[in-house]
């Protein structure tokens, strides 16, 4: 009944699905379905629960500020505490060149805001993204995907948009005086968790500077401790001009937003508050508020310490005959199995045996493994063994 109802009135995003989970409540790293059997979270919401579901911090401070008010005025208009001491404390965990916010709702609005900050700084059209990336599902942020086949659909996109190969120092030349803007995924969750290259990225950093082009970086799943540092871009000793962030930037409530310098942020100033950018539910108080709990927490160097731990813990754990390799940063990682052509029954497995993965969105060789960053190890080395029975049992 529930799946005929779920499918009758809910517009669905595929035809295809390796299997349906009726949620019934989840806490900690475990979703609970209407039987009461528990599954171990290994996506996170798709990056979003990095605390977990219902961490107490989180849950106290949205207690306490939904008695005091929810939504009163569209982003920008009245001085909200939620907004101000989020921004405040976010920023000062930033290098100095990032300080302002702009808060939004989702990652691929914060995409549409950046690029727009960046043709109203330069008055340029020319976009440059990489290929296998993904920015989001909004008209911009498909203009920037990385995948032709998969912008095909919505043709005509925007225009002057080009995508180069990731990791390849010698097309960074292809950024010229045109270029508007460029924008990168540091590690592309898309492609299974690639990761650039310092080399890369501090080329296209210079590059972007030589021809005066925005460097946005899409940390949307890389942010909040995800990888061991706050934000991904601190590994690798370089700062960009526009940093868009999402996901577990909301501690499991919608919250978005890009930073950039003050300076930068001044060109949304068009006359009109419409103009340059806006958001009638961005920034939401009780968003803001889980926000900032959370950012206490994952922005303890000893909490991110352990993430990195225990990121080593399940390259160690996940070993098996039927894996390739363990690749990512952190605990945004990824299995690449050995036979690919068996990954749908492998995630069914996984499912029966009480453990949520999937493939990522353009590469059906590998299994993501990003779990909230407060699994225990006890936790860990159950979910392995769970893990590696479905291998064996697929195998």
């Amino acid at each position: 009944m529930s799946t005929h109802l779920f499918e009758k009135y809910l517009a669905q995003t595929s035809d295809f699905a390796p299997f349906i989970l009726h949620v019934d409540h989840a806490q900690g790293c475990f979703v609970f379905d209407k039987s009461g059997k528990r599954y171990f979270d290994f996506l996170s919401g798709m990056s979003v629960n990095n605390l977990g579901h219902l961490h107490p911090a989180v849950i106290s401070a949205i207690e306490a500020q939904m008695k005091k008010n929810l939504h009163v005025m569209v982003y920008g208009e009245f001085i909200q505490d939620p907004q101000i001491e989020l921004a405040e404390r976010l920023c000062s965990l930033l290098p100095q060149e990032l300080n302002q916010i702009f808060l939004l709702n989702s990652g691929t609005e914060a995409i549409e805001g950046a690029i727009k900050l960046a043709r109203l700084y330069n008055k340029r059209a020319e976009i440059i993204s990489f290929k296998n990336s993904y920015h989001g599902a909004t008209m911009g942020a498909v203009s920037v995907m990385g995948k032709a086949e998969f912008q095909q659909v919505f043709q005509p996109v925007l225009p002057e948009t080009r995508t180069l190969d990731f990791n390849d120092i010698g097309q960074l030349s292809q950024i010229t005086e045109r270029t508007s803007c460029v924008v990168v995924e540091p590690i592309q969750s898309g492609a299974g968790m690639n990761a650039a290259t310092p080399a890369f990225l501090s080329a296209l950093r210079k590059r972007c500077s030589e021809v005066n082009a925005l460097l946005i970086f899409d940390e949307i799943q890389t942010g909040y401790g995800r990888t061991g540092h706050l934000y991904a871009f601190q590994h690798y000793e370089i700062v960009p001009d526009v940093l868009c962030i999402a996901k577990s930037f909301g501690a499991g409530l919608p919250l978005g937003g890009f930073v950039a310098s003050e300076k930068l942020m001044k060109y949304l100033d068009n006359g009109h508050p419409l103009i340059g950018h806006a958001t009638t539910s961005g920034g939401h108080p009780l968003s803001c508020a889980a926000s900032m709990a959370a950012l206490d927490i994952v922005s303890n160097p000893a909490f991110l310490e352990d993430v990195r731990h225990k990121g080593e813990r399940i390259r160690e754990l996940f070993q098996h005959p039927e894996v390739a390799e363990i690749r990512g940063v952190g605990m945004f990682l990824a299995a690449v199995v050995k036979h690919p052509e068996k990954i749908e029954k492998i995630v069914e497995r996984l499912m029966a045996n009480g453990f949520i993965s999937f493939w990522t969105l353009f590469n059906k060789s590998v299994l993501e493994l990003i779990p909230p960053l407060t699994i225990t190890d006890d936790e860990l080395v159950e979910a392995s063994i769970l893990f590696k029975k479905a291998l064996d049992e697929v195998a």
